[in-house]
């Protein structure tokens, strides 16, 4: 996990903890899902266009 090990995780952790405080976590956690999944879908649409414009010049 970028190259990461568990005692660095977990300070991190107990960082953002004392940062956001413990119920402000599950907050930030589903924004940072939903945002990544935002980028996901806009990287598969851009390559499945390029793929699409590929075979448009093939033709």
């Amino acid at each position: 996990m970028f190259g990461l090990g568990w005692p660095e995780v977990v300070i991190i952790l107990i960082a953002a903890v004392l940062i956001f405080g413990p119920k402000k976590i599950p907050e930030l956690g589903s924004t940072l899902g939903k945002t990544l999944r935002g980028f996901k879908e806009g990287v598969t649409q851009a390559d499945a266009e390029q793929d699409e414009q590929e075979e448009d010049y093939r033709s």
